[in-house]
């Protein structure tokens, strides 16, 4: 209970899935929590669930929208010195109908997100102390999914970001690593698997085995995998990994 006391969190994204699962887990480990997110409603429902976790509404992909929230976040809960940049989203269309919109509006939430939460959160820290900068990413940012190159293009960006970021944040205690799932059970991925079905007249298990077997293990990621890695990469047994890119897909290449 007591391994992160002492720590205020940022989590964005945080009102389902990954997001919500990460926000629960640093919560239960001490830390202060702050969850942020666009609709306020599902951010108070977690909040409800552990004291320690304080719902605040902001969208990612507006910079100032980031730096008020960081500012409430900073009034509630003193300095960040862990921030998890978690917000995303995930289209699929082929790529001579992907639009510059789509185009654009994905690189909004997936990377220039990341780099609003980034920041606005950097600008608050105190760097003379250890922190930690973590995105989550996707196996999307390590190699290529056809039908989603706005999306491969955006979690690429972020493993780029991250990269650079933990170079320049050598010398400081701060370490900036993704955590890169691969499917992972969460309602984006429900999302996904509606959209097989309507496009190509498959069943639903059908649609769940085609993006299942992706994984050698034969299954979906549980978002409480990636919060665990998330724990682990905030301890101090973490502390000299920095600029990494971790897969959590049961052993896809």
């Amino acid at each position: 209970m007591s391994e992160l006391m002492g720590h205020h969190a940022i989590v964005t994204g945080a009102g389902s899935g990954a997001g919500e699962a990460i926000a629960l887990a640093l919560a239960d480990k001490g830390a202060r929590v702050t969850a942020i997110g666009r609709r306020l409603a599902p951010l108070e429902a977690l909040a409800a669930q552990n004291d320690r976790i304080v719902a605040v509404s902001a969208d990612v992909t507006d910079a100032a929208a980031m730096s008020a929230a960081m500012a409430q976040a900073v009034a509630k809960n003193g300095a960040p010195t862990i921030v998890i940049a978690n917000a995303g989203s995930a289209e699929s269309a082929p790529f001579h109908r992907t639009d510059a919109e789509l185009f654009r509006s994905t690189l909004d939430v997936n990377l220039t997100g990341v780099f609003n939460t980034f920041q606005s959160a950097y600008l608050k820290m105190d760097r003379a102390k250890p922190g930690r900068l973590i995105a989550i990413a996707s196996t999307a940012g390590l190699k290529g999914y056809a039908y989603v190159g706005a999306y491969c293009a955006a979690k690429h960006g972020v493993v780029g970001l991250v990269r650079s970021l933990a170079q320049e944040l050598a010398q400081t205690g701060v370490t900036v690593n993704a955590i890169c799932p691969g499917f992972t059970d969460t309602p984006m991925l429900h999302r996904s698997i509606d959209n097989i079905v309507e496009k190509t007249g498959r069943s639903r298990e059908e649609a769940e085995a085609s993006l299942r077997d992706v994984n050698p293990q034969g299954r979906f990621i549980q978002p409480e995998e990636i919060a665990e890695t998330a724990i682990w990469l905030c301890s101090d047994a973490a502390a000299s990994v920095t600029g990494q890119a971790i897969s959590l897909s049961g052993g896809e290449t």
